[in-house]
């Protein structure tokens, strides 16, 4: 992460949703926002990586919130070398319970922030990206959504590529060109299955990167090159879909 998130501090406070109260990790900027990005985690919980990314889009002038999609369970976090474990809790999560806790957070956006879902996005990794593109499918009137390497998506039985219709958000996509859990048959699909539906969508692949390229906390994994140009330019497309106010 770079230097400027050690200008924004986060907190963890809670939220009630259909299925019970759910943890939320929430990073403010130095000055009032009425902008919000909703930061959705890996297959891992809202670990340490999880809450330098939300601190990181805090100190850029975002209102962040990372949820803890893992509540239903409790399991407050996994290790790195826990994934058979994260892959079974994911499976768990389908558009249903994802789209629940999302709501949830708009909710409290809304009433505690005054921030309309109009002001805010999504941005999601890994499982967080599946997430990420499934709240774009249904929750209407987002300003954005970014995807990064989100597998998921266009198959397996969470898939949600088949309600693309339904996305009225304009997505950004991050897909390293060596991902296995995103092949290239895939990433053709979506980004056919988004311009059949007339979704404002730019879908990047990056050469030479893998899966949890941007996870800086994962060094077999983390590629800096990519990395930097994938943030390049989820800054520039959150600045653009939600400016910050004059």
């Amino acid at each position: 992460m770079n230097h400027q998130q050690n200008s924004a501090t986060g907190v963890w406070t809670a939220v009630d949703t259909a299925d019970g109260p759910m943890r939320i990790y929430v990073a403010r900027p130095q000055d009032p926002a009425d902008r919000a990005v909703v930061v959705l985690q890996e297959a891992f919980g809202v670990n340490d990586h999880i809450q330098a990314v939300t601190r990181r889009l805090a100190a850029r002038g975002f209102l962040a919130l990372a949820p803890d999609l893992f509540h239903r369970t409790g399991t407050a976090e996994l290790t790195y070398s826990q994934h058979t474990e994260g892959m079974r809790l994911i499976g768990a999560l389908g558009p249903g319970e994802i789209t629940t806790d999302l709501r949830a957070v708009l909710d409290h956006l809304a009433i505690a922030e005054r921030v309309p879902v109009s002001r805010t996005a999504l941005t999601g990794f890994c499982f967080g990206g599946r997430a990420a593109f499934t709240g774009a499918t249904a929750l209407p009137g987002l300003a954005a959504a970014v995807v990064f390497y989100g597998p998921g998506i266009a198959v397996g039985r969470n898939a949600v590529l088949d309600r693309a219709k339904s996305v009225d958000a304009p997505l950004l996509l991050h897909v390293g060109a060596e991902d296995p859990t995103i092949p290239g048959e895939q990433v053709a699909d979506i980004d056919e299955a988004l311009t059949s539906a007339g979704v404002s969508y730019e879908q990047h692949v990056y050469p030479g990167a893998g899966h949890a390229f941007a996870c800086d906390a994962r060094p077999d994994k983390f590629c800096p090159g990519p990395a930097d140009e994938a943030w390049a330019r989820t800054f520039d497309f959150l600045d653009t879909h939600l400016p910050a106010s004059a």
